[in-house]
């Protein structure tokens, strides 16, 4: 895995919670600027899942199995779409909430992702 992608993910994602965490504190709902701010980490998370992908196809294998890093992976790329979709669902201050604890599960599985693909 690319440490600098990982990273930017990471990054990103922590700015999205943060963002939408504040939104959450000041009673508001997701906004279309939200949706902007998941879209781009959206793509980030799936540039992730490409480059995991054709590292493996390229030989490379994690140090706890190719399963557990593609459940990861796929993970990674669901978990700030799901949360969009449950915010949309849920039109109030919990639905900003709901995308800042995605978020947040997104940055933690990115450094479980790092931890199972450790390069030395």
């Amino acid at each position: 895995m690319l440490n600098a992608l990982t990273l930017t993910v990471s990054l990103a994602a922590l700015a999205l919670a943060a963002w939408c965490g504040l939104a959450a504190y000041r009673d508001q709902p997701t906004k279309d600027w939200h949706f902007i701010g998941m879209a781009v980490v959206t793509l980030l998370a799936l540039a992730q899942l490409v480059v995991g992908v054709v590292r493996l196809a390229q030989g490379g294998e994690a140090d706890e199995g190719t399963a557990i890093f593609v459940a990861y992976l796929l993970g990674a790329f669901f978990a700030v779409p799901a949360a969009g979709f449950m915010s949309l669902v849920e039109r109030s201050r919990w639905g900003s909430a709901t995308v800042a604890a995605g978020a947040l599960v997104l940055a933690v599985l990115e450094v479980r992702l790092h931890d199972i693909w450790w390069e030395g």
